[in-house]
């Protein structure tokens, strides 16, 4: 049966997803090597954590983006940045320094930064109004497969050609796979991302432009300056905007922690090797990836999303609690008796994560705002959300030294904190848009004064 024109162009756009998460978790799987390669230390582990598609990059990406999307269009978006992401994940790729490495990094974060505010609003702009739960889910299945298809990559890799030599720290030597090194791996995973990147660049910039942008476009009379400022005055608008960061900030505070820093917390709890680590994340992002397509996908527009919400953010936090309750048992050398609680962490995390805020914030974000500033409210909160997560990345987590027992400890709490006030927030907080058209919402909220 083929596929619908609604679907291709979910099916196209949700490509950005993928590569976003896949060039998080490549440079996270990447940094040790990296570090050894280059011969940098904890300070610019964490920095360059900081500065891509985590953080920092993408922050500032998706505030451009936002506002571009809404200016030129979202087709305008995905005719350019997926070349700059390309160039990017390219320098990554073939860097042999330090300074080409942050240059790349920093070009594929912005890159993924800003086609989140395009992608989100395009996905609901085509979507009918008993769909977008539907397509937001592909999206993010999308997303997981990133982390899932990575992880299981570099299992694989690090059976076929291992980056280090037999004492875990010493990169192996020029000449160990032909003319390359022990970077072989990371170069050929980014590679990857590269070809990714160019097939998803050729069909997004075939996709024909946003029907609802077009007319809402040729109705405003105001620019863009003016626009935003409009959508910052009303009182509507900000207590969205504070109740959607609320959600998101607190659940990717610590998603962002996972992406970034898991394989140290791993090791911290239970002092697993690299090897077992990658079967941990692949399982994990295997079972994000299918529940975002069996739960969030299917069931979405069907079931009460306070329920769905309140139902995963729970089994979220209670990942955590297992994680640092019985965690501690394994730090004291009882792995044999608690192996089962970084499977059950596994378990509980990955099927949560498939109907994570994140889900609800792209859903959320894309009704809850007029087509006019739809995309350029998106970036200022995904600015705010990955910026501030930057700051954690950087500061706090470095500071807390997550790959030690009593750091692990520390942060586990902190998480559990962040979980808990996300699913408050959430539940309490949960707009009723299900099955309603985009331009009913709009009339509700705002009446005719957009």
């Amino acid at each position: 049966m083929s596929l619908s024109k609604e679907k291709k162009g979910t099916i196209a756009v949700s490509l950005t997803n993928f590569l976003d998460s896949g060039c998080i978790v490549g440079s996270s799987v990447a940094l040790t090597a990296w570090a050894a390669a280059f011969g940098f230390g904890s300070t610019w582990v964490a920095i360059l954590g900081a500065i891509g598609a985590n953080a920092f990059g993408a922050a500032v990406g998706a505030l451009i983006g936002g506002f571009l999307t809404d200016k030129f269009g979202r087709k305008f978006i995905y005719t350019y940045n997926l070349l700059v992401y390309a160039l990017g994940v390219f320098l990554a790729m073939i860097s042999f320094n330090l300074p080409m490495l942050v240059i790349g990094i920093v070009l594929s974060g912005l890159a993924v930064g800003a086609g989140v505010p395009a992608s989100w609003s395009y996905i609901s702009e085509m979507s009918g109004s008993e769909r977008r739960a539907e397509n937001i889910g592909i999206s993010q299945f999308a997303w997981s497969c990133g982390p899932a298809i990575i992880f299981a990559l570099s299992l694989i890799l690090s059976l076929i050609c291992p980056t280090f030599m037999a004492d875990g720290k010493t990169l192996m030597p020029a000449g160990t796979y032909g003319p390359f090194d022990g970077l072989l791996g990371v170069r050929i995973v980014f590679l990857i991302l590269l070809v990714v990147a160019l097939i998803a660049w050729n069909l997004q910039r075939q996709l024909q432009e946003s029907t609802d942008w077009s007319e809402k476009r040729s109705e405003n009379k105001m620019g863009f300056g003016q626009l935003m400022s409009h959508a910052l005055k009303n009182a509507v608008n900000v207590k969205t905007i504070l109740f959607l960061v609320a959600v998101y900030l607190t659940w990717n505070l610590v998603a962002g922690t996972m992406g970034q820093f898991m394989p140290y917390l791993y090791k911290a709890a239970g002092n697993l090797d690299d090897t077992t680590i990658n079967l941990l994340q692949t399982a994990m992002w295997i079972l994000t990836a299918v529940c975002s397509l069996a739960v969030f996908s299917k069931l979405g527009d069907k079931i009460s999303h306070r329920v769905l919400f309140g139902v995963n953010a729970a089994m979220a936090l209670a990942a955590w609690l297992v994680m640092v309750f019985f965690g501690t048992q394994l730090q004291a050398g009882a792995s044999a008796s608690c192996g089962w609680v970084l499977w059950v962490f596994v378990a509980l995390w990955g099927i949560s994560a498939g109907s994570s805020a994140q889900c609800f914030y792209a859903l959320w974000g894309t009704e809850l705002f007029p087509t006019q500033y739809r995309g350029g409210v998106q970036g200022i909160m995904f600015f705010l959300v990955r910026g501030l997560t930057g700051v954690w990345s950087l500061v706090v987590v470095a500071g807390l030294n997550v790959g030690t027992p009593d750091g692990f400890v520390i942060s586990g709490i902190i998480m559990c904190i962040f979980l808990a006030i996300s699913l408050v927030i959430g539940v309490v907080g949960c707009p009723k848009t299900q099955g309603r058209s985009l331009d009913e919402i709009t009339k509700e909220r705002y009446g005719d004064s957009i």
